[in-house]
């Protein structure tokens, strides 16, 4: 989702509600059971499989099973019984492998309608039957031996945002497997130049995590009908714990899904590559018909004080993760994710949404299975979220929420311009006055006593506790790719312009003590057309042009080099705050539209003693003074080389018009 916090405004809502009628002892949410056990709804073995709902409102609840994923009439009905904490039960004594079941819960004399219930972990085609598999078998050979690949702290990481279709539909990328979770899974692929596509391609490019937009089983795809080539971002959830059928080979077979989805990770993980999953627990496709609401009406999602649905998400819904289920049920979701399919990392969709404290436990859960599993999200919301400011996981908050990293949307909007106006440039299209945004961006927004925050453009403080708490960017899948809004804000550009300030955009990103993020193509000067909003465009509006590779060789260089120096030189990823106020020393420069800053006394232990990084954002050549020194010039003019690409000896540093310059002594 995109949008900017600067339209929330916290507001504290009425408690109970009364959306559907509830039984008496639960006049309000406040009063619901909270189950002591597992959230799980169905557990099979060869001789019994055993099911339960929590449905605490519900005056009766049947089982019903099927032979196939959709089509026909359920061939048994089985009556639960209600048990302790609002959870009710039901046991078949026979084999059901290969089964599909849904619930339906009786309130108040209406049957609420079927559903696969709020945790079907495997389900049949479009999601609307939930499967009886075993787990286990839908395990790759060697999925038991697959390990995480190090990080030894999450200033190591660099984050690569690829959506499954994009990344490998287009012919040139020379993918079988096209727009499939397997497409990741294909080495030795090749463009009609002969470069390298695919997971070789990340593989050489350098990065360390690949987030996948979502890939949890989703809406608005219809996956009986995939030969009409649908496209969808997917923030759109249908069963938040199971992989969408649209991206596997055979959507009808329940295993399928999920083994294609454990071997992409798997590929990945021995590719010494990452995976994090896009996860939008904030909202649902719709609330009438959903999961949640078929099963316990009102209570998942958050009501306005006159009793209406709430919708900060601006997508119809919100949903209530300060409700202790929904609290319970976000912390399991994301271990299942973990633990099932060896996910290592989390990005939440308008994390703004959600209350700290639901984030703060989703945290601790992760930490004590992995540390190094990394959390980040959109530190905003659509609308105004029904719960005072001070609770929520906004960006604003970050501090209070240890080890969880959220967008700066300062950064990125002080390099290519705001995000509600395509036109308008800032620091890279040469206009005045974003320059201690980039500085606050530039030392992770953590506090730095030289930045100026009265002059930063949507933040008068700094809100990260540590540098690692900022994922530095500047285009997402969201709002115009870095291309387009470079064209779209500075009219008129040559070819070569476009690329030199391409190349400047992403040296601020990964000089940055944040996270670097970039954007699947972005290494390749991928564009959409102009199209800023691109959530259901075709393939030919959003798929990386492969060609593209050869077309921009030197960019693609850059950035593989820009990932290599970061890597090499822990003065760029110094991941400690005090670190980064230690070692980060802005130098005096005159005028604007330049930046320049350096990393003093072996930063981080770092090999070089002193480096020096300029952003020249002007339309000539800038002179920088320095420390005296003897100075390796190895980023100059859109190359890189560590070998060096030039020496320079005296205090003055010349930076060539609308590019970066990194020297080191």
């Amino acid at each position: 989702m995109k949008l900017n916090d600067l339209v929330i405004v916290g507001v504290a809502a009425a408690t109970a509600v009364g959306c559907t009628s509830a039984k008496n002892e639960y006049a309000s949410f406040e009063l619901y059971p909270v189950p002591s056990g597992s959230l799980t709804e169905m557990e099979y073995t060869p001789q019994t499989t055993r099911f339960s709902l929590w449905a605490p409102t519900a005056d009766e609840v049947r089982l019903m099973l099927y032979e196939e994923g959709e089509g026909g009439h359920a061939y048994r009905t089985v009556s639960m019984e209600a048990g302790e904490e609002g959870v009710w039960h039901a046991a078949v004594d026979e084999d059901l492998m290969g089964r599909f079941y849904t619930f339906n819960v009786k309130i108040d004399d209406r049957w609420l309608g079927d559903t696969p219930g709020i945790n079907a972990r495997a389900v049949g085609v479009n999601g609307k039957r939930a499967a009886i598999i075993d787990l286990r078998a839908t395990d790759p050979e060697g999925w038991s031996e697959d390990r995480r690949p190090p990080l030894q702290s999450p200033a190591d990481a660099v984050i690569y945002e690829m959506h499954h279709r994009d990344f490998s539909v287009s012919p040139a990328s020379g993918i079988a497997h096209k727009g499939k979770f397997l497409a990741l899974t294909e080495e030795g692929t090749r463009s009609p130049q002969g470069l390298s596509t695919g997971i070789d391609h990340l593989r050489e490019l350098g990065v360390t995590h690949v987030h996948l937009l979502p890939s949890y089983d989703y809406a608005s795809v219809d996956e009986t009908r995939l030969d009409e080539n649908q496209y969808n971002w997917g923030y759109d959830p249908l069963n938040y714990n199971v992989p969408d059928g649209s991206y596997s080979t055979d959507p009808y077979d329940p295993a399928v899904r999920i083994r294609e989805f454990k071997q992409m990770v798997q590929a990945l993980h021995r590719a010494s590559i990452r995976v994090i999953l896009d996860v939008v627990y904030n909202h649902t496709f719709s609330v009438d018909g959903s999961n949640f609401e078929r099963t316990v009406p009102g209570y998942f999602y958050r009501q306005t004080p006159e009793g209406t649905y709430a919708d900060a998400s601006a997508c119809g819904n919100e949903t209530a993760s300060d409700r202790p289920v929904m609290r319970k049920y976000m912390v399991e979701s994301v271990l299942h994710w973990v633990n099932e399919y060896h996910i290592d990392g989390f990005r939440f969709d308008l994390m703004g949404i959600h209350d700290l404290e639901t984030m703060n436990e989703i945290r601790a859960a992760l930490t004590a299975v992995d540390p190094s599993i990394i959390v980040y999200g959109e530190g905003w919301a659509a609308r105004a979220p029904q719960l005072p400011q001070d609770s929520l996981a906004m960006k604003a908050n970050t501090h209070r929420m240890p080890g969880i990293a959220a967008f700066s949307d300062e950064l990125r909007d002080a390099l290519r311009g705001p995000f509600n106006d395509n036109a308008q440039g800032a620091f890279l299209a040469g206009l005045p006055g974003s320059e201690e945004s980039v500085k606050f961006g530039i030392v992770g927004a953590v506090d730095h006593p030289q930045v100026h925050y009265d002059s930063v453009n949507y933040s008068r403080a700094p809100w990260a506790g540590q540098p690692t708490q900022m994922i530095s960017y500047v285009s997402c899948h969201d709002d115009m790719c870095l291309v387009d809004r470079l064209k779209a804000s500075i009219p008129g550009l040559t070819p070569s312009e476009l690329a030199r300030l391409d190349k400047l955009a992403q040296t601020a990103v990964f000089t940055s003590q944040g996270i670097p993020f970039i954007y699947a193509g972005e290494e390749v000067m991928r564009d959409k057309k102009g199209v800023h909003n691109s959530f259901q465009s075709p393939d030919s509006v959003n798929a990386i042009d492969w060609n593209r590779k050869a077309l921009h060789a030197d960019v693609f260089a850059y950035y593989k080099g820009l990932i290599q120096l970061r890597k090499n030189h822990p003065a760029f990823r110094l991941g400690d705050a005090d670190l980064v106020r230690r070692h980060l020393e802005f130098l005096p420069v005159e005028g604007t539209n330049l930046v320049a800053w350096r990393l003093k006394d072996h930063a981080g232990g770092d090999a070089w003693q002193e480096i020096v990084v300029v952003l020249n954002a002007r339309l000539e050549p800038a002179r920088v003074a320095v420390p005296q020194g003897r100075y390796t010039i190895v980023c100059r003019d859109g190359l890189i080389s560590e070998a060096g690409l030039a020496r320079v000896t005296g205090g003055e540093l010349t930076v060539p018009a609308r590019s970066a310059l990194i020297a080191w002594k």
